[in-house]
């Protein structure tokens, strides 16, 4: 299996991880009726760790089609190579330091983080793109 596609399912484990700590929080503050219920009553504000969760979410998931597109696309398109591989694990590992720091309220690593993760997926959308 191409280390890229590895990467991809690492990440969608991650996916879950978010997921799963951002309805934790939310569920531990808004109840578990809330959980199991419609969800249509207005709420008040989240808490900061539960809102710093769900916006590490969104972040996420804003970001994860973007991997899904390169690292996916150089598979499929026959154009992995060790930089590709390499770029994958380090947007993965970015990743994967981006929550923690996202929830403890880390602010400026947190960002730089952030941009380790999103120039490695340039780099691999680059050698993509590239004839």
């Amino acid at each position: 299996m191409a280390v890229e596609l590895r990467v991809l399912a690492y990440g969608a484990i991650l996916l879950l991880v978010h997921i799963l700590l951002a309805g934790h929080f939310k569920t531990k503050q808004y109840g578990i009726g809330w959980n199991m219920g419609a969800r249509d009553e207005e709420l008040p504000p989240m808490n900061a760790v539960a809102g710093r969760l769900a916006r590490a979410q969104a972040n996420f998931t804003e970001t994860f089609p973007i991997a899904i597109v390169a690292l996916g696309g150089v598979v499929l398109a026959d154009k992995t190579s060790q930089v590709t591989a390499m770029a994958a694990w380090a947007w993965l590992g970015a990743r994967m330091l981006y929550l923690p720091l996202y929830w403890a309220g880390v602010p400026r690593i947190r960002t730089l983080v952030w941009m380790a993760g999103t120039i490695s997926l340039l780099v691999v959308l680059w050698l993509l793109a590239s004839a």
